[in-house]
């Protein structure tokens, strides 16, 4: 059975956008996901590349990609083509399109966002079809980002916030006091004891988790 055939639709059939099983979608994808974080921790880089371009190339995930780009703030902001998808019809019909034979991106959109300070700043704005392509390979790209990047690393991540950062920083400060006083705070400076240890100290010990 084909990543296709399970969610209920064939790669290249024209497929309506509320007869599809988002949750058998929504699956696949993570299943997948899930396999090429996989890889990746093995060093198995062929099987990596083999199940992103399973993953780029199922219905699942062009699916998916659809439908993320039509649920964030920017669905109703159209690009140099002038083009929105907003009705199911026209989701279904962005699904299909979604083939990297034959594609070439289309140029941005340029608008001017006014600023607080009066001044505008400008903006690139791609088109509904780019858009759902970036969001298709972003789905292959992330676990292999995520499985590779630094963990103690918390800007510009998924489900990561400062509030992580500076809740890791605690955890190992709370840990060098307790190595300081199952030493005997020997070799230790005294401002230590009331203060805790700098956080150059401890983002170096934390870079070697």
């Amino acid at each position: 059975m084909t990543i296709a055939s399970a969610i209920g639709a064939a790669p290249d059939c024209e497929v309506g956008w509320h007869d599809i099983n988002w949750v058998k979608a929504h699956q696949t994808v993570r299943r997948l996901q899930a396999r090429i974080a996989k890889a990746v921790k093995e060093g198995r880089w062929n099987k990596v590349k083999a199940l992103s371009w399973l993953l780029t190339h199922s219905f699942a995930g062009k699916a998916i990609a659809v439908k993320r780009v039509t649920a964030n703030k920017g669905k109703k902001t159209p690009g140099v083509d002038k083009v929105v998808w907003r009705n199911p019809e026209s989701k279904a019909r962005g699904v299909m399109s979604l083939r990297r034979r034959g594609y070439k991106p289309q140029p941005l959109r340029r608008v001017l966002i006014p600023k607080a300070n009066g001044k505008k700043r400008p903006l690139g704005i791609p088109t509904m079809k780019d858009r759902a392509m970036q969001a298709l390979y972003l789905l292959a790209l992330e676990p292999i980002a995520e499985t590779t990047a630094d963990p103690n690393s918390y800007g510009f991540r998924r489900y990561r916030a400062c509030q992580d950062a500076a809740e890791k920083l605690v955890s190992f400060r709370q840990g060098c006091m307790n190595a300081e006083r199952g030493s005997g705070s020997v070799g230790a400076p005294r401002h230590w004891r009331t203060q805790g240890p700098p956080l150059s100290l401890l983002a170096e010990r934390a870079s070697r988790q």
